[in-house]
């Protein structure tokens, strides 16, 4: 999103919190611990100490893997904070972590059984399996969530969705009396009807310019209203 030049009559801005590659590099870092456990085994199997299966060379692709696309990702949110991939690969990457995971907690209660352990129904190996599966649609839908975020200014006035899962607020020109700046980036709207509104762009990535916006987009509409 680029917000630091005046928008156009009618655009849609997609929105990022101020705080969104503090946390994307937080989300990255929480995976790694499990990824260097992942591939701990490794130089056993290459001394000939340990076996090699299946089990063991997936654990030593995803762990690698992981790794490798962490300091892509850590590159990428140097350069491009606010632009996603079509595909998160870190995301697909910390879903196989998950699926392993999963898979050995399954695999030692299993063992237990056949030991003479009493069989019982495990829930954690499921839970993992589907925060798995969870990881993998956001992988494929991370830039559809972003768009969730968005601010709308068009001819009626604008809409918006600061939250990604809240509703949209839709504010129509015609209903409104007088729209300020507040605080740091903060809109306050005045109703004609009395009410009020704060509408709370602080909290957004570039706030000030996407009040700023938001500004000269009433201004535009005050001028084409006073000419006609």
């Amino acid at each position: 999103m680029s917000s630091t030049h005046p928008a156009p009559a009618d655009e849609r801005l997609t929105l990022f919190h101020r705080r969104h590659a503090r946390r994307q590099l937080a989300k990255g870092f929480m995976h790694v611990a499990p990824a260097l456990v992942l591939i701990g085994a490794l130089p056993n199997l290459l001394s000939g100490h340990e076996a090699w299966t299946w089990v063991a060379a997936a654990e030593c692709v995803v762990g690698a893997a992981y790794l490798v696309l962490l300091v892509r990702e850590l590159w990428h949110l140097r350069r491009h904070p606010h632009l996603r991939e079509r595909v998160a690969w870190l995301e697909l990457a910390a879903a196989g972590i998950l699926a392993l995971e999963g898979y050995h907690i399954w695999h030692r209660h299993h063992e237990a059984e056949l030991t003479g352990a009493a069989v019982r129904f495990h829930a954690l190996p499921w839970v993992y399996g589907a925060v798995a599966v969870l990881f993998v649609l956001l992988a494929f839908h991370m830039p559809r969530l972003d768009a969730r975020r968005y601010l709308h200014l068009h001819d009626d006035g604008i809409s918006y969705r600061l939250k990604p899962f809240s509703r949209s607020t839709h504010l129509c020109w015609i209903e409104v009396a007088a729209i300020e700046p507040v605080g740091e980036a903060d809109l306050l709207v005045h109703y004609h009807d009395g009410r009020h509104r704060r509408i709370a762009l602080s909290a957004m990535h570039d706030g000030t310019a996407l009040r700023d916006n938001v500004l000269a987009h009433a201004a535009r509409y005050q001028a084409t209203s006073a000419q006609a």
